[in-house]
């Protein structure tokens, strides 16, 4: 097989373990983990496909992906601290 296969079943299995966690998980920190593993694959796909074809339009996209990736982690996690300042839970069964 060649190596961009590979990356691009890698990046799928990854895709699909953060879509697992992010629906059988009741905790909204396994939740965000779930979303930043779906992110971080796209970021794989991206790359393997700017590699594949020599561009380097898929690199400059995940420098972007992971700015608003950790944008996207730090106001999760602070929404999460007044979650649980609130409720005194951050499972999503219990906040509702």
């Amino acid at each position: 097989m060649q190596t961009g296969t590979l990356l691009h079943i890698l990046s799928a299995y990854l895709f699909s373990m953060g879509l697992l966690a992010l629906i059988l998980r009741r905790n909204t920190i396994v939740m965000l983990m779930g979303i930043e593993l779906m992110l971080n694959a796209v970021n794989l796909s991206f790359v393997t496909f700017a590699r594949e074809l020599q561009q380097l339009d898929g690199q400059v996209q995940v420098f972007f992906i992971i700015t608003i990736a950790a944008a996207e982690s730090a106001v999760g996690l602070s929404i999460l601290i007044n979650v649980y300042r609130n409720f005194g839970s951050i499972k999503t069964d219990r906040t509702t």
